[in-house]
């Protein structure tokens, strides 16, 4: 286990929009922060390759964990899972990346412990610690949690996960759960969404930026047909939260009708 950082900012589910993400980057708390983790979800996006491209250029200080979308480029790049039925911006997606590009998203790991000064060992995953694209909510039921956290070391006290692109909080059983959010898609509020933990303490924080010009970024930076209507949907936050928590509450394994 290498030495304990001091800081980490987290940053989640990117889905290939680079406006937003130069914007949370250039937020002094993440330009200092001595490790930066981005949670997973990086390149599935109007702009692929440029995100990729800004994320390689940040050094050893950045940690890329898998997301299930991660993985799911590579195989619609290398044809071991069909287009049909996946997202169009996906199949897109995929097509524009280099063989660079689709080893490095191979070869992610998930999930990824780093030791952070005042919170231990610290997992970082993008579902769950055992699953890229399994669900949990900030109101998933106790039970749940239990199954989740059950191949956890007892030393493990904060888990910090992505996927479902909601900011929260909570304690489960004595363990930390953080998410911070999302970047390139926020379900609520635009701008970026992303944590930072340090001294001990989590911050869920959120960077605005300028909406349209963000979204005039997109479409200018990109060649895929429907960037701008992708752009003025998801960068501009129109999936409220209240809807995407009712679109991934059954998939934690409550019933639709939302009771255990």
């Amino acid at each position: 286990m290498s030495l304990p950082v001091r800081s980490a900012a987290v940053l989640s589910d990117l889905h290939g929009v680079l406006p937003v993400l130069e914007a949370v980057l250039a937020e002094p708390d993440v330009r200092e922060a001595e490790l930066l983790v981005f949670t997973g979800d990086l390149a599935a996006g109007p702009q692929p390759v440029a995100v990729l491209d800004r994320l390689r250029g940040l050094g050893e200080r950045a940690v890329l964990v898998r997301g299930n979308a991660d993985r799911e480029l590579v195989a619609l790049a290398r044809g071991t899972l069909p287009a049909e039925g996946a997202f169009p911006v996906d199949v897109w997606a995929a097509r524009q990346l280099a063989p660079a590009h689709l080893d490095l998203l191979g070869g992610l790991p998930h999930p990824v412990v780093r030791e952070v000064a005042g919170f231990g060992p610290v997992v970082f995953c993008h579902g769950t610690p055992r699953d890229d694209e399994e669900v949990v909510l900030v109101d998933t039921r106790p039970a749940k949690w239990a199954e989740v956290f059950a191949g956890l070391p007892d030393e493990v006290r904060t888990v910090v996960c992505g996927h479902t692109h909601m900011p929260f909080v909570r304690l489960v059983g004595g363990r930390l759960v953080v998410n911070p959010g999302s970047v390139g898609m926020p379900y609520g509020r635009p701008g970026g969404s992303w944590a930072l933990l340090r001294d001990g303490q989590v911050s869920l924080r959120h960077t605005p930026v300028d909406v349209p010009a963000a979204i005039d970024a997109v479409a200018a930076g990109s060649t895929y047909p429907e960037a701008r209507a992708w752009a003025e949907t998801y960068v501009r936050g129109g999936v409220g939260d209240l809807e995407a928590l009712a679109a991934f509450g059954p998939r934690d394994g409550r019933r639709e009708d939302g009771r255990e």
